[in-house]
């Protein structure tokens, strides 16, 4: 298991590495920061003099030491925009991301998980057919349509939820919630469906196809050979079995959710990062989109390490396969 761990944290720190070199070239070469943070009526000398503060005639291996430094010590620069330490306003919206990201990820995995086995165990139902033709729906429509059309019923014709922003917040020691007000839950119900329900279908579907296959197997016949229950068979030996690469895909799927906010955000002005990015990239706000960048990959990169740290738990295969090659080494 040590071997297993340290080997996938070795893979990560380069992942992290790669995508730290592709944030610092958009910092270095996309566009000159000095233009972005003066003037017109700053002269030639007062740039020349604030390209060498900021360290930007340095030797490049020295600027990307430096740039790695700072952004493993959460330091990503100021906002040329804002004026403001980046590392500032990403603390300020990082919660909302988060929490519409899990939100939507467990809104896809209890509905999911659930309308994914009915359809397995009933194929030929009335119900499973409406399921499948409502995933397909899912899958086909793109997120800004689902959201608008949510916005259009329930905001606009029916005026039971609010169509943008996070409604009324709590503040508990830095983090900022609306989890806990009856506002700021109202106006999570939206984003979060938008944002999961192309999860959703995607779970559905993965549940329903291992359940079809995990049914075909010797070894559910010998269940149903030995007299167990249909009960016993479906959710204590088939369920089991298909959870195993769920738990994969609803953890990679997490990082996307978090990484795909953006459009979600940007439809229901949710003061997420997802927002912030592209407000940086409308006003090539270098430093936040680096920043951006540099997160969600930690995001992806962790919940990666997370996910086969799990996979390693639940399936014994591997443990079966480490102890093998170890025996052999």
């Amino acid at each position: 298991m040590l071997a297993f761990i340290i080997r996938r944290m070795i893979q990560s720190v380069v992942v992290m590495f790669f995508v730290a070199l592709l944030a610092f070239a958009m910092f270095r070469f996309v566009g000159d920061p000095v233009h972005q943070m003066v003037g017109i009526e700053t002269s030639l000398e007062e740039r020349e003099e604030l390209r060498v503060k900021l360290g930007l005639r340095d030797p490049i291996i020295v600027q990307f030491g430096r740039f790695v430094g700072n952004a493993a010590t959460l330091d990503f620069g100021i906002s040329y925009q804002h004026q403001r330490p980046v590392s500032e306003m990403i603390k300020e919206r990082m919660p909302a991301t988060l929490e519409l990201s899990l939100i939507s990820a467990l809104f896809s995995l209890l509905v999911g998980v659930p309308m994914g086995v009915y359809t397995g165990l009933h194929r030929q139902g009335v119900l499973s057919k409406v399921f499948m033709t409502a995933s397909l729906i899912g899958i086909s429509l793109p997120t800004f349509l689902i959201g608008i059309l949510l916005i259009y019923v329930f905001a606009v014709i029916l005026g039971w939820l609010p169509s943008f922003g996070r409604g009324v917040v709590v503040d508990l020691g830095g983090w900022r919630t609306g989890l806990l007000t009856t506002e700021g839950l109202k106006a999570l119900i939206m984003p979060a469906i938008t944002l999961g329900l192309f999860q959703l279908t995607l779970i559905m579907r993965l549940v329903r196809a291992e359940m079809l296959e995990v049914l075909r197997t010797d070894y559910i016949k010998f269940a149903r050979a030995r007299g167990l229950t249909n009960r016993a068979v479906n959710f204590g030996h088939a369920l089991k079995n298909t959870l195993v690469p769920v738990i994969t895909i609803t953890g990679l799927q997490l990082g996307s959710i978090i990484a795909f906010a953006i459009i979600t955000e940007t439809v229901f002005q949710w003061p997420g990062m997802g927002l912030m990015f592209l407000q940086a990239i409308q006003n090539v706000d270098i430093p936040i989109m680096a920043a951006y960048l540099i997160m969600i990959a930690f995001f992806f990169v962790a919940i990666n390490l997370v996910v086969d740290m799990l996979y390693y738990v639940v399936d014994p295969r591997l443990r079966v396969d480490a102890s093998k090659a170890h025996g052999h080494g």
